[in-house]
């Protein structure tokens, strides 16, 4: 059995190295586990993550500078296994166009029966929470002692795959997403009545409680081998209540203190068993398998409906957004505003509408505190959130894939002193470029702002230009006007500027407008703001 709600024909997976203990410990239910690999990851051990240190860079990079952590914590609802299956979805983007109107179509369905999901995860967690109630078992453990684990657990596993079977023959009428229509035909089909029934008598006979018959061939030496359990065949009643009736059988007696031949027949019994133990411990662990790959996909859609509901008490909209193959250049939103953001503030967060279709370069200049940075993560969240399968905060949102999200923003000096702020620039940018590949998205905030405007400027339009050259989306924050203005002047068709909105008295609208860059970033308003009275009434006091 598959569950496939998270892709169309695999279970849900991830790119190779990325946090493999972390989805070990998911898949087993183990918290302790999952927080030790976290720590690790945290840490920078690529030993416990196969991961390297340049990728967990770009990926820690990334959280931070886009706030994934609040992101994922609206979507946990302060459960620790929600939070990382959360977290390994958003960082594992879709590149398919067709996968990710797949999980939304899926994602569609959860929204409308929210209550059906609810149910579905409750008994994959009572699945998986009966088999914690059955025990384990030692090392060295015998097959009895595995065989009557297995059919304890696949006893108290079938009583719940009856119930999904239920809800399938309930609910799967109502549920239109590709999705669930092939989970809920693959129970109706694998979960038929007529094999439940085969399940539930065959269980019962590994009970043995009419003794166990096995077969067995000699071997050299008179040893035997081959040891075979066998079904045994129903007596009729006659062969039951009348002398002689039965089948013919000899039978020898044990002495009570003969402990060699009880030894001796404990081991004609496990070699029996073996195989029986064997294949009946597999299929325990196949059903649990099914469980846990059950409840680690529901996870993520129990995710998306707690940040739903959080996003709707905040009165913020949401949209699923139209996805487009990679090769198209494709940007544009109505009402795009940072998810993040708005679990910061009492009121709603301002959105901005914007067209950059075939635009590979978007560049915001414009007042300080004018809301650049917050478009800039509300355009990484989007692209993250469509490609992780989710709605996104707008009321429209289309764009292209991109084969990667990268960010470059500001950093606060460094309190260690290791090295210089431009360096510490260049060299993330150096991680970057390791990493990036063409159809990628590459979001900058402030890069290259910590030396003069001279040289800072020189350095970005080398960057800009180099990732330009390599088809690679980049969006730029900056308050270089050197920068912005030798862009602008090449009349480029596939650049777009944008300026934070100023009104005449100072006022910030959190707007982004298409717009020439100005030689000023109106710094004289956070001055106002600060100290109160104008820059140019400071000078005149300073030189009197």
């Amino acid at each position: 059995m598959k569950v496939f709600l998270l892709h169309r024909d695999q279970d849900f997976q991830v790119k190779q190295g990325l946090w493999d203990e972390i989805y070990a410990a998911m898949l087993s239910g183990d918290l302790f586990a999952v927080t030790y690999a976290r720590r690790n990851l945290e840490r920078g051990s690529d030993k416990m993550t196969g991961l390297p240190l340049a990728r967990a860079e770009y990926d820690e990079a990334l959280i931070h500078d886009l706030e994934l952590t609040t992101l994922w914590n609206a979507m946990a609802a302060g459960d620790d296994y929600l939070f990382e299956m959360a977290k390994r979805a958003t960082l594992s983007s879709l590149t398919d166009t067709d996968a990710v109107t797949y999980r939304q179509r899926v994602l569609a369905d959860c929204l409308e029966h929210e209550d059906t999901i609810q149910t579905l995860y409750a008994l994959a967690l009572e699945a998986l929470e009966n088999e914690r109630k059955v025990g384990g078992f030692w090392s060295g453990a015998g097959p009895d002692r595995i065989l009557n684990r297995s059919v304890q657990i696949l006893k108290l596993h079938v009583d719940v795959l009856k119930r999904l079977r239920q809800i399938a023959d309930e609910q799967a009428p109502s549920f239109h997403s590709e999705g669930f229509s092939r989970f809920f035909a693959m129970l109706r089909d694998e979960l038929a009545d007529d094999y439940m029934q085969a399940v539930d008598r065959h269980l019962r006979e590994l009970e043995f409680k009419r003794g166990l018959l096995e077969s067995a061939e000699l071997a050299k030496g008179f040893k035997g081998h081959r040891y075979v359990v066998r079904t045994q065949r129903e007596l009729n009643w006659k062969e039951r209540f009348l002398p002689g009736r039965g089948p013919r059988s000899f039978s020898f007696t044990i002495p009570p203190r003969d402990e060699n031949g009880f030894k001796a027949l404990e081991e004609i019994r496990g070699r029996g068993l073996n195989h029986v133990a064997n294949a009946v411990g597999q299929s325990a662990d196949h059903v649990k398998s099914f469980f846990s790959m059950l409840r680690l996909e529901l996870a993520f859609y129990l995710g998306c409906l707690n940040l739903r509901h959080r996003l709707d008490e905040q009165g913020e909209p949401t949209s699923f957004p139209t996805p487009l193959n990679v090769d198209e250049v494709a940007f544009s939103c109505e009402g795009l505003y940072d998810v993040s953001l708005t679990f910061h503030l009492d009121g709603r967060v301002v959105g901005n509408d914007v067209q950059a279709d075939r635009k590979e370069l978007v560049m915001i200049t414009g007042a300080n505190q004018g809301g650049k940075s917050t478009f800039l993560r509300s355009a990484g969240l989007a692209q993250l959130m469509m490609q992780a399968g989710m709605f996104v905060g707008a009321n429209s949102f289309r764009a292209n894939v991109s084969s990667g999200v990268f960010t470059h923003f500001k950093r606060e000096e460094d309190a260690a002193m290791d090295s210089g702020k431009l360096d510490e620039e260049l060299s993330r940018m150096s991680v970057i470029a390791d990493q990036i590949t063409p159809r990628a998205l590459l979001l900058c905030n402030e890069s290259f702002a910590s030396t003069n405007e001279r040289e800072g400027s020189e350095i970005a339009r080398q960057v800009i230009r180099a990732m330009l050259d390599k088809e690679i989306k980049v969006v730029f924050v900056t308050h270089m006007y050197d920068l912005a203005r030798s862009f602008h002047a090449q009349q480029l068709p596939t650049a777009l500027f944008l300026r934070a909105e100023r009104q005449p008295d100072g006022t910030r609208t959190f707007k982004l407008l298409e717009g020439e860059p100005l030689p000023t970033s109106y710094g004289e308003d956070s001055y106002r703001r600060i100290f109160g009275g104008t820059a140019a009434g400071a000078k005149a006091a300073a030189s009197g």
